[in-house]
C-alpha cells in the first residue's frame, strides 16, 4: 500500500501530511475537479474546493479565493495533485485557526503563529516585532547596515528575504543553536545561497520549538508577510519565555508549597508559569479575580494596574484605581511601566483590544526586568543530575521532534502531554498511515482515566507490531508518567520513522528492510570513496567526538558544504565542541531535520549519532542523481550491495543506553 502512495506523491513531506485513506480521498477529489475542462488552475480552485471538508464547510468561496490569491498571487498557475495537497493544508489551517480550533490549547501560541495564515497581518505586531530586532540586533556587524528598520514600511519582510536576519534572530532567542560560520552572509547571495539561510533557518527553528509546519523556503523567497511574522513571532516569544523554568529563575520555587508542587511547576509550558506568577502577585493585591489567558482577563487593564503597584510601588500613580475608563486605565499602566523601564511590545490599544501574542510578550518582559520573587526556599533537585540532565536533552529533542509532524496538540513537555495516548496516536499514524484504528480511539479531552488506559494499549500493541521492544511494557506505565519508559518508546518511533523513510526511496534499498548496520556502511562507505581513510566503527565510536568523520562524511555528499578552513583539529574540548556545532548547522543547512546538540556529538550519545548519520543519508538519498556528489563507482556499488544484502540489525551499532529493557 505505501507504494500505492509513492505514485500518488513524491514528496516525503506531504506523504507525511496524509493517512493512505486521505490521500486516495483527495485524489478522487482532485481527478473529479480537473475532469470537467481537463486541466485545473489555481483560479478554479475557490469554487470546486466547496466540497472539501473544513476547508468548505468553513471559508466561503471569496475567502479561499482571496486567501489563495494572497499566497499564489498567479491565479492562472495550473495545478497539479502535490500543489492541490499545499493549497488544502494551507486552506485547512487557516479555517481551523478561523474557528479557533486552538484556543484552548496551553500552548496555542507556538502554533497560531504560523497556522493562521491570515492574508492580513496585524500592523501593531509587526511594529512590535521590528522594534525587538532593532534593540536586539542593532550591533551585529553584517545587519547593522540594514538597521534600524522602520516599521511603516514592508522592509522587514524585503530583509528577511536572504535568511540572514532569521538565522541570527534565532541565535537571539537560543545562543548557540546556529553555528554563524554556517550562515551565508555575503552582499549578494545567488539564489541556491539564499535557499541554503532559508532551509537552516527552518531547520534550526523546529530544532528550539518552532511549529513551521506547511512553511518552505518559497514563503520566505517571495515575502509572504504572514508567515514570515509568524515565524518571527514564535522565535521571540521563546526568547522571551526562556527564563520561566527552576533552572534559570530558582526563584520560582516560591510560587509552590511543596516538592509534589514544583514537580507540577517543572512540568508546566511557561505561559502557564507566567500565568501563575502574575496570579501570585495579584493576591497580595485587592485584585480578586483569577487571570487565565493573555486576551479577555487583562483587556480592563485591571490585572495589569494590580500586578505592577505590587512589583513598583514606587512608581504608582493612585489614579489609576479610580479611572472608570479601559482605555485611560491602559495608558497608565504603560506609563507605570516606562517609569520600570518596561514599556515594551504593546500599545494601550492592543491591551484593550485584548491582543495575546502581544500582552504575552509584555508581561514575560516585566517577569524578565522585575520578577518580585525571592529564593527562601531550597528545594534539592532544583540542579538535577546528571541523568536528570540526559533525560531532559532526549525529552526535549524527542518533543521538538513530534512538535515537527504538526500533532493537533502542541507537545509541552512528553511526560505530561503523551500520557492521554492520543499524540502518540497521531505520530504512528504519520509514521505508519493507516495503522491506527481510530475507531477504537478517544479523542481529548478525556476525563475518565480509563479511556486513556485503552489509548496507550493501542499505543503498546502497535509498538509491538512495529517490532519495538517492550518487554513488560503496558499502557498504564504511559498514562502515569513513566519516564524511561516513554523515552525509550519515542527513541524506537524516532529510528522506525526514520528507518521507514529510508525504506521509502525503494530504487535505493530495492524494497528491502533497511537497517543500522546498513546506515553504519553507507557512512563508511561514502567517507572511503572520497578518499578518506576514516572510520566509524559503531554509533559509540568514541573517536567521533571530535567531529572529523562527520565532518568528511558532508563533505563528501556535498563538497561545497564544508569550509575547511573554518574546521579546528579538535584535540581540545572547546575545538571538538566547535566542530560539533559547525556540524549540526551544516547538516540543518543541507536539509536535515535533525533534533541534536553539540554535546550529543562530543560526548558520543549513540541515538543521536544514529539519527544525525541517517538523516544525512536520507537527504543525500533523495536527491536526484545528476545533482549528487559524484563518487567512485566502487563506493555506491557497495552501498547498494550492503543496503539489500541483510535484513537483520546489528545490535552492536546502536544498543540501546536506557534502562528499559529496549534494544534498538
Amino acid at each position: 500500500m505505501s507504494g500505492y502512495v509513492g505514485i500518488l506523491v513524491s514528496d516525503p513531506w506531504l506523504q507525511n501530511q496524509f493517512t493512505q485513506v486521505e490521500l486516495r480521498s483527495l485524489k478522487t477529489q482532485f481527478v473529479s475537479m480537473r475532469r470537467d475542462s481537463g486541466k485545473l488552475t489555481l483560479g478554479d480552485l475557490p469554487s470546486k474546493m466547496s466540497r472539501l471538508k473544513v476547508v468548505g464547510e468553513n471559508l466561503t468561496e471569496g475567502e479561499r479565493g482571496a486567501f489563495i490569491q494572497d499566497v499564489y498571487q498567479n491565479m492562472q498557475d495550473e495545478v497539479d495533485f502535490e500543489l492541490f495537497l499545499r493549497v488544502y493544508l494551507k486552506l485547512q489551517a487557516h479555517a481551523s485557526a478561523r474557528m479557533g480550533s486552538g484556543a484552548k490549547n496551553s500552548s496555542a501560541f507556538l502554533k497560531a503563529a504560523t497556522t493562521t495564515l491570515l492574508h492580513t497581518i496585524s500592523e501593531s505586531e509587526k511594529a512590535s516585532y521590528v522594534a525587538h530586532i532593532n534593540n536586539y540586533l542593532k550591533d551585529d556587524e553584517f545587519l547593522k547596515k540594514y538597521l534600524p528598520i522602520d516599521s511603516s514600511t514592508n522592509d522587514l519582510f524585503e530583509i528577511a528575504k536572504d535568511g540572514v536576519l532569521l538565522c541570527k534572530l534565532i541565535n537571539v532567542a537560543v545562543p548557540g543553536t546556529i553555528d554563524e560560520r554556517a550562515i551565508n552572509t555575503k552582499s549578494l547571495l545567488n539564489p541556491w545561497e539564499r535557499n541554503e539561510n532559508h532551509t537552516l533557518c527552518l531547520n534550526s527553528a523546529k530544532a528550539i520549538g518552532c511549529t513551521v509546519v506547511n512553511i518552505g523556503n518559497e514563503d520566505f523567497i517571495e515575502g509572504r508577510r504572514h508567515l514570515v511574522l509568524g515565524v518571527i513571532s514564535q522565535i521571540i516569544k521563546i526568547q522571551l519565555l526562556a527564563d520561566l523554568n527552576l533552572k534559570k529563575t530558582p526563584e520560582l520555587v516560591e510560587l509552590v508549597d511543596d516538592s509534589k508542587d514544583v514537580e507540577e511547576l517543572m512540568s508546566l509550558p511557561p505561559e502557564k508559569i507566567l500565568l501563575r506568577w502574575m496570579n501570585f502577585h495579584l493576591k497580595k493585591s485587592e485584585y480578586k479575580r483569577i487571570v487565565t489567558n493573555f486576551s479577555s482577563d487583562v483587556k480592563d487593564a485591571e490585572a495589569y494596574a494590580h500586578l505592577l503597584n505590587v512589583l513598583a510601588p514606587e512608581h504608582v500613580n493612585s489614579s489609576i484605581f479610580k479611572v472608570k475608563d479601559s482605555l485611560q486605565r491602559a495608558k497608565l499602566v504603560l506609563q507605570h511601566a516606562d517609569r520600570m523601564g518596561c514599556k515594551r511590545y504593546l500599545t494601550e490599544r492592543d491591551i484593550v483590544e485584548g491582543c495575546p501574542n502581544l500582552n504575552l510578550a509584555f508581561v514575560a518582559h516585566i517577569f524578565q526586568h522585575r520578577n518580585g520573587l525571592r529564593q527562601t526556599k531550597q528545594i534539592s533537585f532544583t540542579e538535577g543530575s546528571l541523568e536528570d540532565n540526559q533525560l531532559s536533552r532526549e525529552e526535549k529533542a524527542f518533543r521538538f521532534w513530534i512538535n515537527s509532524l504538526g500533532p493537533s496538540m502542541y507537545v509541552d513537555n512528553v511526560f505530561e502531554d503523551l500520557r492521554n495516548g492520543w499524540v502518540l496516536l497521531e505520530t504512528l499514524d504519520k509514521i505508519s498511515p493507516g495503522i491506527v484504528n481510530w475507531k477504537i480511539a478517544n479523542k481529548p479531552p478525556i476525563k475518565m482515566p480509563f479511556k486513556k488506559v485503552e489509548n496507550c494499549n493501542q499505543v503498546v500493541k502497535l509498538g509491538k507490531q512495529l517490532k519495538f521492544s517492550l518487554v513488560n511494557v503496558a499502557g498504564n506505565d504511559i498514562v502515569q508518567g513513566n519516564k524511561k519508559l516513554i523515552l525509550a518508546y519515542l527513541w524506537q518511533l524516532m529510528r522506525c520513522n526514520m528507518l521507514q523513510l529510508l525504506k521509502n526511496l525503494r530504487f535505493h534499498s530495492n524494497g528491502k528492510e533497511i537497517n543500522d548496520v546498513d546506515i553504519l556502511e553507507w557512512a563508511n562507505n561514502k567517507v572511503r570513496g572520497s578518499g578518506s581513510k576514516s572510520r566509524m566503527m559503531s554509533f559509540k565510536d568514541k573517536s567521533l567526538s571530535n567531529g572529523n568523520f562527520f565532518l568528511e562524511l558532508l563533505s563528501a555528499v556535498q563538497p561545497r558544504a564544508v569550509n575547511w578552513s573554518l574546521v579546528t583539529r579538535g584535540v581540545t574540548d572547546e575545538e571538538k565542541k566547535m566542530n560539533a556545532s559547525y556540524i549540526i548547522s551544516i547538516a540543518r543547512k543541507l536539509g536535515c531535520s535533525i533534533f541534536l546538540l553539540p554535546e550529543d556529538i562530543t560526548e558520543v550519545n549513540q541515538k543521536m549519532i544514529l539519527t544525525l548519520t541517517a538523516s544525512i543519508m536520507y537527504w543525500f538519498l533523495k536527491q536526484p542523481a545528476e545533482e549528487r556528489a559524484p563518487a567512485t563507482p566502487d563506493s555506491d556499488a557497495s552501498s547498494q550491495q550492503d543496503m539489500s544484502s541483510s535484513s537483520a540489525a546489528d545490535d552492536s551499532c546502536s544498543e540501546s543506553s536506557t534502562d528499559s529493557g529496549s534494544s534498538i
